[in-house]
């Protein structure tokens, strides 16, 4: 259930509603889930990377809440090689471990490569502001969107599996990214944190560290017990504040 505390829930702006679209990548079907705002635009665009745990009622309901900062919003179906419409329970990560299995790092690069080329198409969209934003493992793919795409600014939200998969890309990264972690999480410890901050230094990246002593991993998913309202408060202020800046809002 929705927690009332979760931020960017009243929206500066009025969305249409939702809507699925569908295209391909490489013979696989992929919906992505989109929401616009109700002006003509053009808008800013902006790629919302899913949760382990598919593009669920979380993820469509942030995607709505960025819809409702200005922004063309859209979240892939990462999991659309293993099925469509992939949603799982907090309390079981197992079950989509074979979802997870089955998304590969070219695969993905395909997938983000897709939803870009669909987003910056768009009529209401202006193709020279997109952003891309990801939460656990949409964190990693919105790190390595940064490395594929022409965005102006990243920001991911307890990336796991950076450190240990996308250290060689950083070379190539195109934005300023911007990066959250946990200080309670025990999947991602403090090492890795550093490991990422390092490649980006010596490879001279514009980025943005940020670590929330008392957040654990998933703090800002309202549908986790993990949520953490003040943390959660902060880390969107900080996110609104970001793309203001890079995306010359």
């Amino acid at each position: 259930m929705a927690h009332p505390a979760a931020p960017g829930r009243t929206l500066a702006v009025a969305v249409r509603d939702p809507e699925w679209v569908t295209v391909n990548v490489g013979g696989s079907p992929m919906r992505m889930f989109v929401v616009r705002p109700a002006g003509a635009g053009p808008h800013p665009g902006l790629l919302v990377g899913q949760e382990a745990f598919g593009v669920n009622a979380h993820i469509r309901d942030v995607t709505t809440r960025f819809a409702g900062q200005g922004f063309v919003a859209v979240a892939p179906e990462l999991f659309h090689r293993t099925g469509t419409g992939v949603e799982g329970r907090y309390d079981d990560f197992a079950s989509m471990q074979p979802h997870m299995a089955g998304l590969t790092p070219g695969g993905l690069a395909a997938d983000l490569h897709a939803t870009h080329g669909w987003l910056t198409a768009q009529g209401d969209v202006d193709a020279a502001r997109t952003a891309v934003i990801g939460y656990c493992m949409g964190g990693r793919a919105a790190f390595l969107a940064n490395a594929e795409l022409p965005v102006r600014a990243a920001v991911s939200y307890y990336g796991g599996g950076i450190a240990q998969q996308l250290l060689g890309r950083v070379p190539d990264l195109h934005a300023p990214q911007l990066m959250f972690w946990g200080g309670l999480d025990t999947h991602i410890p403090p090492e890795q944190h550093r490991a990422i901050d390092d490649a980006l230094r010596a490879a001279g990246k514009p980025y943005t560290t940020v670590e929330f002593g008392e957040g654990d991993h998933g703090f800002f998913c309202d549908a986790r017990p993990s949520f953490n309202p003040d943390v959660a408060a902060e880390a969107w202020a900080l996110t609104l504040a970001f793309f203001r800046r890079t995306l010359g809002l």
